[in-house]
């Protein structure tokens, strides 16, 4: 028996070491998983590239990228935020590709109000993001809105400011990937049946109340962290891996 695929992805502007120790923590739980981090076109390892303007066609990259790698037969889905809304389309248009998907921290246009998938306390700072030129600051800002629990935010945001100095996410790509995010349009109908969603209820960035509509609109079941951010597995990564052990054992 070949081994279960399991594909990472993350959300606006972040790329796959973003995930820091989070893929070894679930490689351990799951050594029989091949572990596949992807980035979504304008970050990571393809920062070159121009981040498209829509949701759909994220997905045709993810596709694209995972054949270049022979990756045959269905796969296994972690995705938060934007990473998911591509898992939800990638599902809607490919369910065959999908075996299995968690979802974490995520909204859907049509389901959510802008300022519940976007918290409007955190607008002041996301523009201090997207104007400031101290590289340190922006990421210090970045983990200050979507981490709870994280303890070296300081040394992490260095750490973080290097990733962005050797695959830097340009404005414009940053941009494009929030248009295609504000306006991605949930699905007509449940697109998948095997879906877990993972929610985090102090998300200081999206509205826990959009992870609650999505799982009650499509009868996926849901768990709730009470103290994490957005960033969930950066701020309790062995919570995840023991709600996927549990829903993948029932």
């Amino acid at each position: 028996m070949s081994k279960p695929v399991w594909v990472f992805l993350r959300g606006l502007i972040r790329q796959h070491r973003h995930w820091e120790d989070f893929p070894n923590q679930f490689q351990k739980a799951f050594p029989d998983a091949r572990i596949i981090l992807l980035d979504l076109p304008g970050n990571g390892d393809l920062w070159e590239h121009e981040s498209p303007s829509s949701v759909a066609d994220m997905v045709e990259s993810v596709r694209e990228q995972l054949d270049r790698q022979q990756v045959r037969g269905a796969v296994h889905v972690l995705a938060l935020s934007l990473g998911a809304m591509v898992a939800i389309e990638w599902m809607e248009r490919y369910p065959c590709d999908i075996e299995r998907a968690v979802l974490m921290n995520t909204s859907l246009r049509g389901m959510s109000s802008f300022t519940e998938r976007l918290r409007s306390e955190n607008y002041p700072d996301i523009f201090k993001s997207l104007i400031s030129n101290s590289k340190v600051e922006r990421e210090k800002l970045i983990l200050d809105i979507s981490t709870n629990l994280y303890k070296d935010k300081e040394a992490l945001a260095q750490k973080w400011v290097g990733y962005a100095d050797a695959h830097p996410t340009s404005r414009m790509n940053g941009l494009r990937q929030l248009f295609a995010a504000g306006t991605y349009k949930a699905p007509a109908a449940r697109p998948h049946e095997h879906v877990l969603i993972l929610q985090s209820l102090a998300d200081h960035l999206v509205n826990p109340v959009c992870s609650t509509r999505i799982a009650d609109t499509w009868r996926w079941p849901m768990v709730s962290h009470p103290s994490a951010g957005h960033d969930l597995t950066l701020d309790d990564g062995d919570w995840v891996i023991a709600q996927i052990q549990k829903w993948l054992a029932e």
